[in-house]
């Protein structure tokens, strides 16, 4: 079978967003074939997920003052800051009757197998974990997203970490830690990988382009032939930035419940531990875990890993503890169970209490659907 294969760099946010937009929706209506675009955004750019606050999300004055683009994807998941050096992947394909969201998590595995692939023939040996991950040994590499058109069309979606800029991204996106500091930057860069650092070398967008198509054609048995967009999908495009994607209240939607952070730093027989949880409604958004005990860094990555939005559930919380500590006991072995159970729980009711005081206090205005609605 033969896809269409675009290619482009330098796209603005807006731009970049309706065209992967448009074409899903034409895929699904029949008017295209499937289409894989591989393509590049101008520095830089932030954006957030379909169902974040950007608020809670970016730093916007930063963002404004390094005019940097915002924007929302039509995907799900978090928010990710993009530029020349991150490769962004768009597949459009048709879908079944049963490609809910529902099977989000099994739809994101098969797709990403492409991406895999590519990253395996360059010596990464990347997977998909997780609810919507690619990690190398625990390091997140890539991050997937999935969207269902009115029309049928699916978009998959991925940002591919070929290198980053992790001081700058500290500052764009919003995270638990009161400072960024050497220290801040050292302990992301543990939790997150690149192409270039996986394989020891300078790995241009262009050549990360040809394993990645390459990948696909080997494990969808397809064909590619190189294109551009038609006239009619660059009017297409122009309409849906002007409609949505060049709106503020698309960009700036507020949802119902705001982020809360609960911290929380305990002492232990193995050093201090130093707790950060984001939480999300009844959600933990994120975790993350420091201090001065001894641990393998990918351990305690594949640790806070596994929290990224997971149940609040106390029960649930002690399950997953002990779940990845009994897959990575020796290299947690300096980490105390029990003194990490406590210090998780002292932050989750810490911004449990933050977020009833918030719920509690005037919260913008009620505003209706097409407007600034969190839908």
């Amino acid at each position: 079978m033969r896809w269409r294969l675009i290619c482009d760099d330098n796209v603005h946010a807006s731009f970049g967003l309706a065209a992967d937009e448009v074409l899903t929706r034409r895929v699904g209506l029949g008017k295209s074939v499937p289409v894989l675009r591989l393509y590049s955004y101008k520095n830089y750019c932030a954006l957030v997920g379909r169902f974040q606050d950007v608020h809670s999300e970016l730093n916007l004055d930063y963002c404004k003052q390094s005019a940097l683009s915002i924007n929302r994807r039509p995907t799900g998941g978090g928010a990710i800051f993009m530029g020349e050096n991150q490769l962004g992947v768009a597949m459009c394909i048709p879908g079944k009757d049963d490609d809910t969201y529902g099977r989000a998590r099994e739809l994101m595995a098969r797709f990403s197998e492409g991406i895999i692939s590519g990253l395996n023939a360059l010596g990464v040996a990347a997977q998909f974990r997780r609810k919507n991950d690619i990690e190398v040994d625990g390091r997140k590499i890539a991050g997937l997203g999935i969207f269902r058109d009115s029309s049928g069309g699916l978009l998959f979606h991925s940002s591919i970490l070929v290198d980053m800029d992790i001081a700058m991204m500290l500052k764009v996106l919003n995270t638990p830690f009161e400072k960024i500091s050497d220290k801040e930057v050292a302990t992301v860069a543990e939790r997150i990988t690149t192409v270039c650092r996986e394989g020891k070398r300078r790995i241009a967008i262009s050549e990360m382009r040809v394993k990645i198509s390459e990948g696909y054609q080997k494990v969808f048995n397809i064909s590619f032939e190189k294109d551009d967009f038609s006239l009619e999908e660059k009017e297409e495009i122009a309409d849906l930035e002007k409609e949505k994607y060049l709106r503020q209240d698309w960009v700036f939607q507020t949802p119902h419940v705001k982020d809360s952070v609960g911290m929380a730093k305990l002492k232990t027989e193995k050093g201090l531990l130093d707790i950060r949880l984001t939480l999300a409604g009844q959600q933990i958004k994120a975790l993350f875990i420091r201090g001065d005990f001894f641990a393998a860094e990918n351990a305690v990555a594949d640790l806070e890993g596994s929290f990224r939005w997971h149940s609040s559930n106390q029960q649930k919380i002690e399950d997953t503890l002990n779940k990845v500590y009994t897959l990575r006991k020796n290299e947690l072995s300096s980490l105390p169970l029990e003194a990490l159970k406590k210090a998780v729980n002292q932050a989750l009711q810490r911004a449990k209490i933050l977020e009833r005081k918030q719920a509690s206090e005037p919260y913008g205005c009620f505003v209706t659907p097409g407007g600034n609605a969190h839908v």
